[in-house]
């Protein structure tokens, strides 16, 4: 097979959504599968409705999944997508000419011509309400009354005209699908404001950018038959189509706002990992064949093909993206999370660049401890505070549950002069010292060890208490055992 060459063809009247993202990942993943090519096009014909804060939108999210394009206009040195408004002439001459080859007529017929006459239809009711098409009022005018209208400079349509019998195309995902023309009126083709309708635009775009494999969403099924006979009427190849089907929320109603952030770039500003994402949307709706579950993204590549597309539809799953978020959290290594922690290290006032330097060592090791528990990168940031600053209080709750006690602050005073001895001061050594200090001073080791937790992290719960020490250090860890001393004195 020659290499394919796909696109991703946004209108840019909303941000990247998550079902957007979704169809750009399934062609960007077939175009790297097979060593073809991936174009973006920007749709962007209805002028009323698109803006470049969209289109910024887009590509901003399209760039944070790492969906590079492969070909455009030169733009800075780089790529810069196709936008169809750069094109118009392009599609008004396609018009033109499907109406010298007989495919298509000029029409007339105003836009209160059409009301009027759908009005009337409605008015009827039954059977004529329901199944009103245009009636061909234009198709058959004599060529002199279209050269007087034409002489005359009368606003006018380019319809398509409909060829009886059916039409039909094979899905990759949804197999045979056929329609009956005769349901399908004479469509637009160009307006009589000389732009485009979607049907038009969106085949001459693929017949000039080769495009051999469409692959897009459920939605556009009802378009296709339009598009396959325009396609005739061109005298071009058919490309194979793949309808990929809906995202639905939990609820299995249409993935919308009322599910929470549709749009990729909210996920990323929430503070999920693109590689997470990547591989979440991948499972939506495509299976490798197996149960597996977790990808890089060459993995996703290798294992990628069209077939693996299910025709049911998808479940967005929050939680399930929560989980795949911790999966590739926990797999970055020490640096690539340092340079994701870094900004929000330093909107805190807690970033020093010996985190890069003489203390790479120890941070790596703080990570290490917190990636079990984190889902999100922002996580590591609030749940490891008290590695780069004391508590400044203690939760009630926790005060309330393990500090009740008034005989506990002797053995956490000895407690504070065993931990400045501990040699070597690393996790086993700490345990043993506390235990020793606990049952000396006759308390339980567990009551030492809550009290401790809470003087380290101001909190009742946190990775090992003895790593937490250790990373903490002999003296903060101390100083820290010692300040919750003097609270608890106070609170006497």
């Amino acid at each position: 097979m020659s290499s394919p060459r796909v696109r991703f063809a946004p209108s840019p009247t909303g941000y990247l959504h998550v079902g957007g993202a979704r169809t750009a990942l399934f062609n960007w993943l077939y175009a790297r599968h097979n060593g073809g090519t991936f174009v973006l096009r920007i749709e962007d014909t209805d002028l009323e409705r698109s803006s470049a804060e969209m289109v910024t939108g887009i590509l901003d999210g399209m760039r944070w999944l790492g969906l590079d394009w492969d070909e455009g206009p030169e733009v800075g040195g780089a790529h810069g997508p196709y936008f169809q408004s750069e094109r118009l002439e392009r599609y008004r001459s396609a018009a033109e000419s499907l109406v010298a080859s007989g495919h298509a007529y000029y029409c007339y017929c105003s836009p209160e011509e059409l009301k009027a006459k759908r009005a009337a239809a409605e008015a009827a009711g039954g059977d004529a309400a329901a199944a009103w098409q245009y009636d061909r009022t234009c198709a058959n005018l004599p060529a002199s009354e279209i050269a007087r209208r034409e002489a005359a400079a009368m606003p006018r349509a380019i319809r398509f005209r409909m060829p009886p019998g059916t039409t039909a195309y094979d899905d990759v995902v949804h197999g045979r699908i056929e329609f009956d023309n005769a349901v399908i009126e004479d469509f637009v083709v160009l307006r009589s404001d000389r732009h485009p309708t979607y049907h038009l635009s969106v085949v001459v775009d693929d017949i000039d950018m080769r495009i051999t494999d469409i692959v897009r969403g459920d939605d556009h099924i009802s378009n296709t038959p339009k598009q396959v006979l325009l396609y005739q009427a061109f005298d071009a190849a058919l490309p194979r189509f793949a309808h990929v089907p809906l995202i639905l929320g939990p609820d299995k109603r249409r993935l919308s706002k009322r599910h929470g952030a549709t749009s990729v770039m909210e996920y990323a500003r929430q503070g999920f990992l693109p590689e997470a994402m990547f591989n979440f949307l991948a499972l939506l709706g495509w299976s490798p064949g197996d149960d597996r579950e977790f990808f890089t993204r060459g993995e996703l590549i290798e294992a990628f093909t069209l077939e693996g597309i299910s025709s049911s539809n998808a479940v967005f799953n929050p939680e399930k993206l929560d989980w795949f978020n911790s999966q590739h959290l926990a797999r970055l290594s020490g640096d690539e999370l340092t340079g994701r922690l870094e900004p929000l290290l330093r909107e805190r006032g807690w970033w020093r660049e010996s985190l890069r330097g003489p203390e790479r060592p120890w941070f790596h090791q703080v990570l290490e401890v917190l990636k079990p528990r984190a889902r999100k990168v922002a996580d590591l940031v609030e749940q490891g505070r008290y590695f780069f600053e004391a508590p400044t209080g203690y939760d009630a709750g926790a005060v309330k549950k393990h500090l009740s006690d008034p005989a506990l602050a002797g053995p956490l005073l000895a407690w504070r002069e065993a931990i400045l001895a501990v040699e070597p001061f690393d996790p086993p050594s700490i345990e043993q010292a506390l235990r020793a200090t606990a049952a000396a001073r006759g308390v339980k080791a567990a009551a030492l060890i809550h009290a401790t937790r809470i003087a380290l992290t101001g909190q009742a719960v946190s990775p090992s208490l003895f790593e937490v020490a250790a990373l903490v250090g002999r003296e903060a860890s101390a100083t820290r055992i010692e300040a919750l001393h003097r609270f608890l004195e106070a609170g006497k």
